[in-house]
């Protein structure tokens, strides 16, 4: 199974933002366990580029880790070269879909209107990023399928274990989830990752649910 079939049947991508170094490889593992198996950690982080490295190192296959939040080549380039998977960008930059291609990684721009959805597409994007999701909500996914049914969706932004089933009926292939699944502003303790591998499995049921 192709990279981006994996992405797709996960269902879940977690964005992770805030983490620290000696807290990421727990969060994974919490995740993973939970079935949440795409891991989009956002390059804004402090040492961003070691976050991913251990988790790529740690997890090996067993999880999907990638950048987020990435605005342009030279960032994707790093992040790709720390053992990112996928370059996750919150806007559509050309240049960083060209450089996030050649080196053979998953492209997945973040996008709004229709014109910007095909533009990335167009410009060898995987999965359009549909950001912010929550100002037009789950029916906005099924107008934009209408005239481009061919272009794969992945809505982030406001969507919690409430309404990503909504999501995922109207065609999303996955979900971005946020805060909502990881919370670094929390304690980190053995608590908190015993109900983050809870909300994982939740998310991941709920997408199943949707999908069957």
């Amino acid at each position: 199974m192709s990279l981006k079939e994996r992405i797709k049947e996960n269902g879940i991508a977690a964005v992770i933002r805030g983490a620290k170094p000696e807290n990421i490889v727990p969060i994974a593992k919490a995740l993973k366990a939970g079935g949440v198996k795409t891991l989009e950690i956002t390059v804004e982080t402090p040492r961003v580029l070691e976050l991913i490295e251990r988790v790529s190192y740690e997890m090996g296959d067993e999880v999907i880790v990638g950048a987020g939040t990435v605005l342009d080549p030279e960032t994707a380039r790093a992040a790709i070269i720390a053992g990112a998977k996928f370059i996750f960008s919150p806007t559509v930059n050309v240049e960083t879909i060209k450089i996030t291609k050649r080196y053979g990684v998953i492209s997945i721009p973040g996008a709004l209107t229709p014109t910007e959805i095909l533009t990335a597409y167009e410009n060898g994007a995987d999965i359009i990023k549909v950001f912010p999701a929550n100002v037009f909500g789950p029916s906005y996914l099924k107008d934009i399928h209408g005239p481009m049914p061919q272009i794969p969706l992945m809505p982030t932004g406001g969507l919690d274990i409430h309404n990503v089933g909504e999501y995922i009926k109207a065609g999303a292939v996955a979900a971005g989830i946020g805060s909502s699944l990881v919370n670094t502003k929390k304690t980190m303790d053995n608590q908190y990752f015993i109900e983050l591998e809870e909300k994982a499995a939740q998310f991941v049921e709920a997408v199943r649910k949707a999908r069957d």
